[in-house]
Parts: C-alpha cells; sequence; structure tokens
C-alpha cells in the first residue's frame, strides 16, 4: 500500500482518542486571549438583561463593580467598558461620566484586570450616530474627533489600561495617538476597531448601548459588507496610524480578512463576536436546536484557527466553565 492511499487510515488514527486529538490541535487558546463587554449605564437603579444576550445586562455602577468581582473570580482578566450616559445628560459630559466609571473600577480591582474601553459618541449624541453634526446635518469631523480625544483622554486620566475607538471616522486613530501622547500618556495602547462593517448583527448591542441610529444608518462610515479592498486599507490605515491592535467586527463575517490584514498590517487582528452573532447562538440554545456551550466554544476555535489573536465576546466569563484554560 502506497503513503498516499493509507493517508486516510492516519488521519483517523490520530482522531481516536482526545489525548491524540489534543496533541494535534493546531490552535488553542486560554482565558487570556477572550475579552468581556460590561455595559455601565449612567443612573440605573436595577440591572436590566439585555434581549438576546444570555447572561448580559445594562448595569449600574454598583451592580457593575459586583459583576466584574464574580467575573475575575470566573477567569476573565480583560473587560471593554461601554459607559452608557443618561439620556437627559449633556453630550459634552460623556467623556467625564465615562472617567468616573474607570476610575471607580480601577480603585476597587486595580491591577488585577486589564480595561479597555470602548470609545465612541454614538451613545451620547441627539441622534445616534457615531458623529457630531452640523448644521446640515452632515459629520463635523473636526468637532467629532476634538470629543473622541477628549473621551479617550480622560479615560486614560482615569486609569485605562487601553482605548479602543470603534466611530469609524477618518483620522480618528492618529487624532488619538497624538492625544495620549501630548497628555503624558504615550504608553496607553489603542485597540482599534479598524475593520468595522455597516452589519445587521448589531441589534442586542444597540439596544444595550441606547446606540441605535434615529435616523438612516450608518453606511456612510462604516464599511460596506461586500467591500473587501476597503476592509483591508481600512486597517492598514490604522496600522499606519498608530494602532497597536486590529480588529475585525463582525467576527465571524469576516474570517476571511484576519490573516491578510496581519500579513499587511504586521500588527495582532483580533475578532470581535458581536451581539448579533452571541445570541443567534443564545436562541438555538434556548429552542434545543444546539447545545450552546459546545457551539460558543466551536466559534472561538474558528476565531483562532482564522488567526485571531483575541477574541471580545459575551461569553467571556463561561469559559473556565466551558473547559477553557486559565
Amino acid at each position: 500500500m502506497s503513503a498516499v492511499t493509507s493517508a486516510p487510515w492516519s488521519r483517523l488514527r490520530l482522531r481516536q482518542s482526545a489525548h491524540l486529538r489534543d496533541l494535534c490541535a493546531e490552535t488553542t487558546f486560554t482565558v487570556a486571549h477572550l475579552i468581556q463587554p460590561v455595559f455601565v449605564v449612567e443612573g440605573l437603579g436595577a440591572a436590566e438583561p439585555i434581549t438576546g444576550l444570555d447572561g448580559n445586562s445594562r448595569l449600574g455602577l454598583d451592580d457593575a463593580l459586583a459583576t466584574i468581582a464574580r467575573d475575575l473570580d470566573a477567569g476573565v482578566r480583560h473587560f471593554l467598558l461601554f459607559a452608557v450616559p443618561s439620556p437627559s445628560g449633556a453630550a459634552s459630559a460623556f467623556g467625564v461620566f465615562t472617567a468616573s466609571v474607570v476610575a471607580a473600577i480601577k480603585a476597587r480591582f486595580a491591577e488585577r484586570l486589564c480595561l479597555w474601553v470602548d470609545v465612541c459618541l454614538c451613545s451620547s449624541t441627539p441622534d445616534g450616530h457615531c458623529a457630531i453634526a452640523d448644521g446640515r446635518g452632515r459629520i463635523d469631523l473636526p468637532s467629532t474627533l476634538a470629543a473622541l480625544a477628549d473621551v479617550a483622554v480622560r479615560a486614560a486620566e482615569a486609569g485605562a489600561d487601553g482605548v479602543s475607538p470603534s466611530d469609524m471616522m477618518d483620522g480618528r486613530t492618529a487624532w488619538l495617538r497624538q492625544a495620549l501622547d501630548d497628555r503624558g500618556h504615550g504608553m496607553v495602547p489603542i485597540m482599534s476597531y479598524s475593520t468595522k462593517f455597516a452589519s445587521q448583527f448589531y441589534g442586542p448591542f444597540r439596544e444595550a448601548a441606547a446606540s441605535a441610529p434615529r435616523h438612516g444608518d450608518r453606511k456612510h462610515y462604516q464599511i460596506d459588507v461586500r467591500s473587501r479592498t476597503d476592509a483591508i486599507a481600512s486597517s492598514v490605515r490604522c496600522a499606519v496610524e498608530g494602532a497597536d491592535l486590529l480588529m475585525v467586527k463582525p467576527g465571524l463575517t469576516a474570517l476571511d480578512l484576519i490573516g491578510p490584514i496581519r500579513d499587511a498590517t504586521q500588527r495582532l487582528v483580533g475578532a470581535y463576536q458581536v451581539s448579533g452573532e452571541y445570541a443567534s447562538l443564545c436562541a438555538l440554545g434556548r429552542a434545543g436546536l444546539t447545545n450552546f456551550d459546545a457551539a460558543l466554544l466551536e466559534t472561538w476555535h474558528v476565531f483562532r484557527r482564522a488567526g485571531a489573536a483575541y477574541i471580545i465576546t459575551y461569553g467571556a466569563r463561561r469559559a473556565l466553565a466551558l473547559g477553557v484554560s486559565a
């Protein structure tokens, strides 16, 4: 029998036990590769479960601190903070509220966690868009970039370990890098939402962050899902402008881009398993159509197989229970 004809039997032999499968696994990860989003809502009393995102809620500050404590006990080390200001508050106060939440979290947990802060204006603008509009309803880019820089600098001054711009405004990474450097925060890294598509998979998040657009959509500043060239170029621009980590969003629908972006930029590229993707798994599990835990773990392995250096997922707090190594 030739080596070629015996190869299928060799593959079967190496699949016969968990020990052999683990030995030959080409991808693996630990809890340290996972980032857990947390939504802190100004003035919120009782926690509010987020529709579709089982195990995730909108939280007031006290509940958020208690939740983070439990998450740390469950092995989570990285958190992505979404600070959601009061609807009655002024947009200019968004950075102040964000900084107050960061300060409270870091005062309680210090170096036990790595706290990334999402930097976007969508929860604070009157129209729910990610930019400040001028008198004619168009994006006022200078004002928007200045506001984003203010949030990033305030977060850094409050103790944030990193900032993560998600707005998709042109030039925002360079603007934030310069602002952070000028204020003495040159060692604060930027994890950029560098390739972010105008997707249908953001619904539960928009409820959680109170950030649904009041009119139109975001297709004039987020990337068209049909555009591979623009998607890669967007990450290249972010890398050139000073981003330390890059990201594709949604994760599952951008698996084909992780490797090319990494190769084009020589930066580590992560994947955001967005709210609609996670909620889809939850819905299948509730309907008895899949084993939710097994399906969730499967998607994480797929992200890693595609080359994702890290994964933002609403299920990071479940990782240890699923057998992921600490």
